[in-house]
């Protein structure tokens, strides 16, 4: 089954217009942190989802600008130097942007929050990092049992690829803050056909993704054309192998809604040919297994 398309608002450039675009092509997902846009990206999308109330939103903990960094000074969430990071796992800081998300976004209870790079937390010391980490899955935890978040996981850009966790490490981690029965529920890291280890992985029984899809996670493929590079590489007769009478972009997208175990592709589209353009991509059947390999052999091949 092809994965579904989502908004991802990371490089989008028009989020209250590529918000209410996504969601009148029936998109379920928007994803956004609120450190994107410069700190603006939740107020930018409250609008849309109060047009929109079944829309569902996943947001993050963990990167901060500078000015929120400075409001978590003053409310004596962060000290001067935690603040000076721009990045913070720490359960005050977790249990505060948690409810800041919720007020700029204007839910009061968001579907999904997710750690922003964890691996940044700790780097070189896993002990460390999956210490912080059950903490802030305690916090969300009780975020949950309140009502006020449906469910967690983490975005990493490269936290599982380094094996800084595994998924089964993220699960055991959730089952420890849970006391029994977590709310761990998705994950998020790139997939493309540049960053291809999780593709060639998946194809094999192995790595990040039969993990999480045995685990019954949703994954949330981000980076699907490499922040735009991956077209302008994809010539027409690759994208060809991959799928005739696709753009490169298509093909792109495509290759990575096709992959085992991806639920959701984020494209931050921020014109209405391009979101499109995608849609059409998710739209067509799934490449099989075989295909995928021949696409993977390719692209690994001197």
């Amino acid at each position: 089954m092809t994965a579904q398309l989502a908004l991802g608002t990371y490089r989008c450039r028009a989020i209250p217009e590529a918000a209410a675009r996504a969601a009148a092509s029936g998109a379920q997902w928007i994803d956004t942190a609120p450190n994107y846009a410069t700190g603006r990206a939740q107020d930018l999308l409250a609008p849309a989802l109060a047009a929109h109330p079944s829309l569902r939103i996943a947001t993050k903990v963990g990167y901060f600008t500078a000015a929120t960094g400075a409001d978590a000074v003053n409310a004596g969430v962060l000290t001067e130097d935690q603040a000076a990071v721009g990045h913070s796992l720490t359960p005050q800081y977790v249990r505060w942007q948690t409810g800041r998300n919720r007020e700029q976004l204007g839910r009061e209870r968001l579907d999904l929050v997710l750690l922003h790079n964890p691996e940044r937390a700790h780097p070189g010391d896993s002990l460390a990092l999956h210490r912080a980490m059950r903490e802030a899955f305690v916090v969300l935890e009780e975020a949950v049992a309140a009502g006020r978040v449906a469910g967690y996981g983490i975005a990493t850009w490269a936290g599982l690829e380094e094996e800084a966790f595994t998924v089964g490490e993220l699960l055991a981690l959730a089952a420890e803050a849970a006391g029994g029965r977590h709310h761990l529920v998705a994950v998020q890291m790139p997939v493309s056909l540049v960053m291809m280890t999780p593709i060639v992985q998946a194809l094999h029984g192995r790595g990040p993704l039969p993990a999480a899809a045995g685990a019954g996670l949703r994954v949330m493929a981000s980076a699907p054309l490499h922040g735009g590079e991956l077209p302008g590489m994809v010539d027409q007769e690759l994208a060809d192998l991959i799928r005739p009478g696709l753009t490169s972009a298509q093909a792109c997208v495509l290759a990575v809604a096709s992959c085992p175990g991806v639920t959701d592709v984020l494209l931050a589209a921020s014109s209405a040919p391009h979101w499109e353009e995608a849609a059409h991509a998710v739209a067509q059947p799934s490449l099989t297994a075989a295909k995928l390999r021949e696409i993977t052999g390719v692209l690994a091949s001197p």
